[in-house]
């Protein structure tokens, strides 16, 4: 393969790794409108729901960076065969479970092969692609990503109009199959060029860690930020993302290489990517309750008015636009650029005619238009501070604070509506003002990684 020409098949390749990436991201939101069909079916209690959501999540969140440095290590086709494997298996399980303890485990499963598969999506889109295509192929990763975080209520909404609750994870199989086959005949192997032995304690150290820290910040709004429960699983995670530090610090042949964090376009990019998903995540929380609590849609009908957002970074990024206004810009800018539209489209959810849908619509357009422009050129200033071989760990380090972010926004603005609402203020007032943080902190962001990004550049000049 010329490194100058790319790979020769590397659009097609792009299209069969954006599929699996689909499909994987779907199932992160798919279950939610399952929930009265799994209560009535399965006879599930709250806890059961909860941990069929949260077994997914909290095992991918946990192993990403384990999963990504294992792409690196032992081949990128190799662990997307895998995960797609896995998650196929974990599909068709899901799928026929009879009981709530087997669709726990079936996601749990399902968790795995989609470590594997975000982390190997982005390493693989890296290594065909030159430097001069990479912005628009991330790009059309992103949009994507979009996607899937708006399309799985969607998704399951239909199936669920047509067809039992296990469809929606039947589905899944001939998509990953599909895959699979095309993954095998297309995309050529990559690995790290050291052959570095496995780093299986600070693999041990990052899973338990980062898990621990997800479900604390998962379990407090319901079980309150001071209970037993929450201290105690942060407290662990501390300790043990403490250890994994000190330890990668140590080892000769690190799963992380903390001298990443010495690069100032790397730390920027982090920076701006944590407070981004901060804000996205807990705002896209509060907007799903503002459509059918205040605005008076029903699940599939509130689903359908958030797609503008995703509409808006598909046409975007697939068009190749945004690629082009971040080369016009440079990456400082287009990521404050990009920020400041999101913050403003929050900002209109919240202010501008909150009686009807107007205000809300105008939101989500200019929240979809600011990620077309910020995601991308967060995602690439991530990967391009990291060396080619370790394209894996950026990409676990990449969703591994997508995920933290985003539980870390529900949980921060689902308590400042909590906290408004027990203040005596109405519930679309409390909405509105979780929105407003959530603008606040994608706003920071934006100025605070243009700020690292811009200095960045001037050392490295």
């Amino acid at each position: 393969m010329s490194v100058s020409q790319g790979h020769p098949q590397r659009w097609l390749i792009l299209g069969v790794i954006c599929l699996a990436q689909l499909t994987v991201l779907l199932d992160n939101t798919v279950l939610n409108v399952a929930i009265p069909s799994l209560t009535r079916e399965l006879h599930a209690a709250t806890s059961d729901i909860q941990w069929m959501i949260n077994a997914y999540s909290l095992v991918q969140s946990g192993l990403l960076l384990t999963a990504g440095s294992a792409a690196d290590r032992y081949g990128r086709k190799k662990m997307l065969m895998a995960g797609l494997a896995l998650f196929g298996i974990g599909s068709l399980a899901a799928g026929l479970s009879g009981t709530t303890g087997q669709l726990i485990a079936a996601r749990a499963g399902m968790g795995i092969g989609g470590a594997l598969l975000l982390t190997t999506t982005l390493a693989v889109a890296m290594q065909i692609f030159t430097p001069e295509e990479q912005p628009k192929a991330i790009g059309i990763w992103s949009a994507v990503n979009a996607l899937g975080f708006g399309g799985g209520p969607l998704v399951g909404g239909f199936v669920l109009n047509h067809f039992r609750w296990g469809a929606i994870f039947l589905i899944n199989i001939p998509v990953a199959v599909l895959a699979l086959v095309a993954v095998v005949v297309l995309v050529p192997e990559s690995k790290s060029p050291g052959g570095d032995r496995p780093d299986l304690l600070g693999a041990v150290l990052s899973t338990i860690g980062m898990a621990a820290l997800v479900f604390a910040i998962i379990s407090g709004p319901e079980h309150g930020w001071t209970s037993p429960r929450v201290l105690g699983t942060a407290g662990a995670a501390v300790l043990v993302l403490g250890a994994f530090a000190r330890w990668e610090g140590r080892v000769a042949e690190p799963m992380l290489d903390l001298h990443f964090f010495r690069n100032r376009q790397f730390t920027g990019a982090v920076a701006g990517a944590l407070l981004l998903m901060f804000g996205m995540g807990g705002a896209m929380f509060l907007l799903t309750q503002h459509l059918q609590f205040v605005l008076g849609y029903g699940p599939l009908e509130a689903g359908l008015r958030t797609a503008p957002l995703a509409v808006t970074v598909v046409l975007l990024n697939f068009t190749g636009l945004s690629a082009k206004l971040s080369a016009r810009l440079g990456t400082p800018v287009s990521v404050a650029l990009g920020m400041a539209l999101m913050a403003a489209g929050l900002v209109a959810i919240a202010e501008v005619d909150s009686g009807g849908y107007a205000g809300t619509l105008l939101g989500l357009v200019l929240i979809g238009m600011g990620a077309a422009v910020a995601n991308p050129a967060m995602a690439h200033a991530v990967m391009s501070a990291i060396p080619a071989e370790k394209a894996g760990v950026g990409a676990g380090i990449n969703g591994t604070l997508a995920e933290f972010g985003n539980g870390l926004g529900v949980a921060v603005l689902g308590a400042v509506l909590s906290s408004s609402v027990a203040s005596g203020k109405t519930l679309s007032t409390a909405l509105g003002a979780g929105q407003l943080v959530g603008a606040v902190a994608v706003l920071a962001g934006g100025f605070l990684t243009a700020a690292l990004l811009r200095r960045a550049e001037r050392v490295g000049a």
